[in-house]
């Protein structure tokens, strides 16, 4: 079971904005993480995520960007649609075959 998004939108592009302003104040990003995500209310795993996140989709490390995770998402559950109705028709082309030759 995937847990809700407690965080809006808001909240995540101000705490990444935070990490990505502070960060040459810590000897590190991740020591940048761990600073804020307790004043935004959140553990350091997370805010991480949605700074490597955002580090994706603006091209600064590689990987798929959010809109081509959702694109891709969206392909894989049409591909089970589509597999799904394959295997209603190929029974009931099965049972209508059947269904003649019980016919003749």
């Amino acid at each position: 079971m995937k847990k809700s998004n407690t965080y809006s939108p808001e909240v995540r592009e101000r705490a990444v904005r935070m990490v990505m302003e502070h960060r040459d104040d810590y000897p590190s990003e991740w020591a940048a993480i761990e600073s804020i995500a307790p004043k935004i209310g959140c553990v350091p795993q997370t805010l991480h995520g949605w700074v490597r996140r955002q580090q994706t989709d603006a091209g600064v490390i590689p990987g798929p960007t959010t809109e081509e995770r959702q694109r891709i998402k969206d392909l894989e559950r049409e591909n089970r649609e589509l597999r799904r109705a394959n295997e209603i028709l190929k029974l009931a082309s099965a049972f209508f075959a059947q269904a003649e030759l019980d016919r003749c």
